[in-house]
This record gives C-alpha cells, sequence and structure tokens, in this order.
C-alpha cells in the first residue's frame, strides 16, 4: 500500500544519526544521501521494500510534527521492542506513554514501546506474537 514515509527535520545531521541507531536494531544497514537540484538535503532508509526519508522542508519553513500521527516499526521479538526503544532514549530521543511492554489491543495482545525522535515525530515498536 505504502511506497515511503517522508518526515521533516530541522538537524538533517542528527536526525540521521538518531535513525542510523535506531533503525539498526530492526535489521536496517546504511543511508543513503541525497541533495535535490534546489539543495534541499535528504537521507533515505531502505528496507525490505519499505523506505524512511527525511527530508529538510521544501518551504524553507521549520519542520513540525503532525499530530495523531505515529510511525510503527515492526520488530522481531518483545526484547526487539524494548531495545528498540532503549536505543532511541539513549540516542537523544524522549520515551512516551506507557514503559515499553505487553498490552491487549483491538487486534489481540502485542509488544508496544513509544518515543519521540529529536524533532518530536511520534514512533512505535510492536511486536505481535503469533
Amino acid at each position: 500500500m505504502f511506497n515511503h514515509i517522508m518526515i521533516g527535520t530541522n538537524d538533517i545531521d542528527k536526525s540521521k544519526a538518531f535513525y542510523e541507531k535506531v533503525l539498526e536494531v530492526v535489521g536496517v544497514e546504511g543511508s543513503m544521501d541525497n541533495t535535490t537540484d534546489s539543495g534541499t538535503k535528504r537521507v533515505f532508509f531502505m528496507h525490505d521494500g519499505n523506505v524512511l526519508a527525511l527530508s529538510q522542508p521544501i518551504d524553507g519553513e521549520a519542520a513540525t510534527c503532525a499530530n495523531g500521527m505515529t510511525i510503527g516499526f515492526r520488530c522481531n521479538s518483545a526484547e526487539q521492542v524494548k531495545e528498540l526503544h532503549d536505543v532511541a532514549v539513549a540516542a537523544g530521543g524522549a520515551s512516551i506513554e506507557d514503559p515499553p511492554g505487553l498490552r491487549d489491543g483491538a487486534m489481540g495482545p502485542m509488544h508496544l514501546s513509544y518515543f519521540r525522535d529529536l524533532d518530536g515525530h511520534k514512533l512505535c515498536g510492536i511486536y505481535r506474537p503469533s
């Protein structure tokens, strides 16, 4: 359904370093830098056919996070959900909501962690046991 998710950042270098650490937990290896003809800097992370992109806003205004938006990263275990959270916090992110752990959701039990990146975007680690 999705081709990519792109989020804005006010400091592309700090954001790139944050996401390199965090996304390594779920198997992402490296990133690709890009500068558009107009000078906008972007960073692309690719994994299993999915793309997460960071971008300086093309309108020249400050990047802001979307209220109500969450980007969820699929994890392979409950331990990986916690590791994703802990690596994000150690890299300068902020832990939010309940501590990482098992929750009973609308789609059954799942392990979740919630945190914000350096620009305030809400991120989630999620693992649904079979």
